[in-house]
C-alpha cells in the first residue's frame, strides 16, 4: 500500500515565543520616578513630589484670595496702589472722573489702561446714547406742547403744513432743520409766517448780518447737540427780535 506522500515531514514543534524587552527610562526622568521593573513611570512620586514643590514656592507668600494676596497680583498686573493713582485722560469734557466708578474698579484689579478703555467707551458708545434718548423725549414733549399750542392735532397737521412750506420757500435749509427741532423754533418759524412784514420782508430780513450771526450759533454744538436751554433761549430771542409782530 502507497504512503499518502513519501516527501519527508518535520517532527511538529512547539511555537517559538518572542521574548519583549523592558522599556528603558527615558532620558530626562530622574531614578526615583522610574519602575525599572514594571518599566513605567511611577506617577504616584511624581504627583507627591510636585505637591511638596508647590508648598514650598507659597511658604511666605501671601495667600490669593486673601486682601494682601490680592494687592500683590494687582500690582503684578500693573493696577495702581489706589484709586486716586489712576490717571485718567476726560479731555473730551463730557463727563469728569467718578471717584466711586474708579473704586470699584481698582477692587476688581483694573490696570490703568484697563479703566482708561472703560472711560473711552463710556465717550464713545453711552454719551452718544443718553444725548439721543433724551433728544427723543424732548422731542416727544415739545411736539405735545405744540399740539396743544395749535388746538389738537387736526389743527396742528394743518399749520405743520403751513409752516414747512413756507420755511421751504423763505429759509434756508439748515435753518429751517433747526427751528423746526424745538417748540420755541417752531414758534420762531410761525411769528415769521404771520409776520406783518409777509414773506418778501422775511426774506430780506434774513440777509442781514443779525440773520447770519443766529444761523451761525445754530450751528454750535450748543443749540443742536447739547439742546442747552440758555443757549437755546438766546437764539430764539435773536429771531423773535427780528420778527415781531
Amino acid at each position: 500500500m502507497m504512503t499518502e506522500t513519501i516527501l519527508i515531514q518535520d517532527e511538529p514543534t512547539e511555537p517559538v515565543q518572542e521574548v519583549q524587552a523592558k522599556p528603558v527610562r527615558p532620558d530626562g526622568i530622574p531614578d526615583k520616578f522610574w519602575d525599572a521593573e514594571a518599566g513605567v513611570i511611577r506617577t504616584d512620586a511624581l504627583l507627591k513630589s510636585y505637591l511638596d514643590l508647590e508648598k514650598k514656592l507659597r511658604v511666605g507668600r501671601p495667600d490669593p484670595d486673601s486682601e494682601d494676596g490680592k494687592r500683590e497680583l494687582c500690582k503684578l498686573l500693573g493696577c495702581p496702589d489706589t484709586p486716586d493713582d489712576y490717571d485718567i485722560d476726560v479731555a473730551h469734557g463730557l463727563f469728569t472722573i467718578d471717584t466711586d466708578l474708579n473704586a470699584r474698579l481698582h477692587a476688581q484689579g483694573f490696570t490703568q489702561n484697563q479703566v482708561q478703555e472703560v472711560y473711552n467707551l463710556a465717550a464713545e458708545r453711552l454719551v452718544p446714547m443718553i444725548l439721543d434718548m433724551a433728544s427723543e423725549f424732548q422731542a416727544d414733549r415739545e411736539l405735545e406742547r405744540l399740539v396743544a399750542k395749535f388746538g389738537g392735532p387736526e389743527k396742528w397737521a394743518e399749520m405743520s403744513r403751513q409752516l414747512l412750506n413756507f420755511g421751504r420757500k423763505h429759509v434756508e435749509p439748515d435753518v429751517l432743520r433747526a427751528l423746526s427741532s424745538s417748540y420755541d423754533g417752531v414758534m420762531v418759524l410761525h411769528k415769521m409766517m404771520t409776520s406783518e412784514t409777509g414773506p418778501l420782508g422775511a426774506g430780506e430780513a434774513m440777509a442781514d448780518d443779525g440773520h447770519k450771526s443766529l444761523q451761525s450759533m445754530m450751528r454750535d454744538p450748543k443749540y443742536w447737540r447739547d439742546r442747552d436751554p440758555a443757549f437755546i433761549a438766546k437764539v430764539t430771542e435773536g429771531f423773535e427780535q427780528m420778527y415781531q409782530t
